[in-house]
């Protein structure tokens, strides 16, 4: 969902090499373009611009994002369905568009992460160069704040979020100075936990890798919004909604979020039939094609001109077959 907070329109990231990958899914009439991440609708309005033919189904679980790309997208509007839904809601939003939730779409866009909308929004809490309330929620309507999981959960907890999300190496020495800071005054504002980790990693691990509150703030987010668990299981239900001849493209930012896209990719792009048997199994071969050869990145031009594009990693995959696994 990274785009660049450069100029007023935004650049979606890896814009043109998602529509190579992408378009040519989308010139039949009436092809269902589904944007899982619609963010602030660069995406959607390029390929609505682009495709005139295309119906778009647009996800994202934040309000005010998708009414400033509702707002955006409004000149398409006899050709859109704006859902309010995380992107492991994709059955329920097809149902609401009408549409079938297996084999109706044609191209899908998983633009993982947080928005440039929410980065830049101080009182988010998501930027660990701006003091501001620790909310770190992308839908603000519902659920725990990051404040809330440094005030209430326990010691093992708290390093298990911090090392499983944020691979973090300090995450038991933070969690433990966590416990004994809170006690004293409860965590509200990111500016309390940038200073809790300067004091807490060594010096000579702060000179490496980046800002030092870079893994934990990822590692809160993560579990806030449970981003991995939602990933799971929309990636499952993204591929089956796909047509025979249909693409997806995912962007992932982290490590993390990438190994869930490249493990239910290599599944469903294997042959299912047994390795003893010398041919193919009739509906047994692969489902999928991948269409890249393993992560794409950002190239420096473009990093250069959208500096949030740096960590994306793309996969693209084909569905080649239809679903009549077992």
């Amino acid at each position: 969902m990274h785009q660049s907070s450069d100029g007023p329109r935004h650049v979606p990231v890896l814009l043109h090499r998602a529509d190579e990958i992408l378009g040519p899914a989308l010139h039949s009439e009436g092809a269902v373009y589904l944007d899982c991440t619609l963010g602030l609708g660069g995406h959607a309005e390029y390929f609505l611009q682009t495709y005139p033919n295309i119906r778009l189904v647009g996800l994202d679980r934040d309000t005010a994002a998708l009414k400033l790309a509702g707002e955006r997208l409004a000149p398409f509007r006899d050709r859109i369905t704006l859902v309010h839904t995380r992107y492991d809601g994709i059955p329920n939003a097809l149902e609401q568009a009408g549409l079938p939730e297996k084999g109706s779409v044609s191209a899908i866009l998983m633009d993982l992460g947080v928005s440039s909308m929410q980065l830049d929004e101080a009182d988010r809490g998501f930027a660990y160069s701006i003091d501001a309330p620790l909310d770190m929620r992308m839908d603000s309507s519902t659920g725990p704040t990051a404040a809330d999981v440094l005030n209430t959960y326990s010691h093992g907890e708290l390093a298990r979020v911090l090392k499983t999300y944020g691979e973090e190496r300090f995450a038991g020495k933070i969690a433990s100075e966590i416990l004994r800071r809170r006690q004293r005054t409860p965590f509200t504002t990111s500016a309390q936990l940038v200073e809790l980790l300067y004091d807490t990693i060594p010096a000579a691990a702060r000179r490496t890798g980046g800002h030092p509150a870079k893994r934990t703030f990822q590692a809160l987010r993560v579990e806030v919004n449970r981003e991995l668990e939602s990933l799971e299981a929309a990636m499952p239900a993204a591929l089956d909604a796909l047509a025979p001849g249909g693409r997806i493209v995912v962007m992932s930012y982290q490590s993390l979020e990438d190994r869930v896209v490249k493990l239910e990719l290599a599944k469903r792009s294997a042959s299912r039939t047994p390795l003893d048997l010398p041919v193919e199994l009739p509906g047994m071969g692969p489902e999928f094609k991948i269409l890249t050869r393993g992560a794409e990145k950002a190239t420096e031009q473009e990093i250069e001109e959208n500096p949030r594009a740096a960590p994306v990693r793309m996969r693209a995959a084909e569905r080649i077959a239809g679903e009549d696994r077992a």
